[in-house]
Formats: structure tokens, C-alpha cells, sequence
């Protein structure tokens, strides 16, 4: 079954500057600037209220098109917060057999012993960095209930500022 009109809305913080154009939303906040491409989705993006209000409109939508309604703000707002505050993911070096040597060049913690610390605006960015990360570290032909070494996810979210 069809929806006639499904809209949704969402509130945009006063130090954030959101511009669409031909469904590429740009965000521009105190840490630098993000953009978004979403041609690939049926929606209508609409700027309301002088631009503190986004607006997400889906036409005609079937299921599958109204789950990318909040999909589609899910991303935006993980933008926001991206120009805003930025992500912060740490990774622990686990070891029991032998231990790792790491020879990635990314930002290690002074106070942690075995801690990396990847920091960036994009979500995406960051977060696949870890997953790589950790791919690379997988060690193969051994049992991985026992065999528990590698380079895992700690703590991950927004930074925090200290």
C-alpha cells in the first residue's frame, strides 16, 4: 500500500548552517564543513523556518521509501554532530599469546598502554578506519575462543570536550 504524503521534520542547531541543493546537503558548523548526496532516494528536501528546520517529504512512498525518511535525517543529524563535536573512536590491543606490534601511524594514547585513538568529523570515515584496523589485526587458522588476539573497539561516540 501506498502513502499519499510522509514528511518528517528536524530541528537544526543555531551554530550549524545546513544548505540544500538538488538533494546534496551541505552542513557547516565550528569544526569544518560536510556534504551528503542522497539522489539516489525518492525524497523531497525542503529548508523551513529561515534554515533551522530540515524537512524530509516522500511521495507516493512504499514501505521501503518510508524507512529512508528516518534514514535520511539519521545521516543528517550524524553530520551535525560531526561539524559540532566530531567522533571519537578508541581501540585496545588484546593479546595473550604474543604481543602486537603496531604499525599503523595513527594517534596513540599517552595514558592507555595498548590504546588508539581515532578521531575525525565523518562517521563513516572513522568508523571504517576501525573496522579496517581491525581486519588487518584477525588472525587466521587459529580458534577464536581461545585465540583472542587482535585490535578490538573500546569506546566509541561523540568527543567529548574536556
Amino acid at each position: 500500500m501506498k502513502t499519499i504524503l510522509a514528511s518528517e521534520t528536524m530541528e537544526i542547531p543555531e551554530e550549524v548552517t545546513v544548505k540544500v541543493s538538488a538533494k546534496m546537503i551541505s552542513v557547516t558548523g565550528p569544526r569544518g564543513t560536510l556534504t551528503r548526496n542522497f539522489k539516489h532516494l525518492n525524497l523531497d528536501f525542503q529548508l523551513q523556518e529561515g534554515g533551522r528546520k530540515l524537512k524530509v517529504d516522500a511521495w507516493f512512498g512504499t514501505r521501503k521509501t518510508m524507512a529512508a525518511i528516518r534514514t535520511a535525517i539519521s545521516h543528517v543529524q550524524n553530520l551535525i554532530t560531526g561539524v559540532t563535536k566530531g567522533f571519537r573512536y578508541k581501540m585496545r590491543f588484546v593479546y595473550a599469546h604474543f604481543p602486537i606490534n603496531a604499525s599503523i601511524t595513527i594517534l596513540r594514547s599517552e595514558k592507555v598502554k595498548d590504546e588508539i585513538v581515532l578521531d575525525g568529523n565523518d562517521i563513516e570515515l572513522v568508523s571504517r578506519s576501525a573496522a579496517l584496523i581491525n581486519q588487518k589485526c584477525h588472525v587466521k587458522n587459529k580458534d577464536i575462543r581461545k585465540f583472542l588476539d587482535g585490535i578490538y573497539v573500546s569506546d566509541k561516540g561523540a568527543i567529548k570536550e574536556e
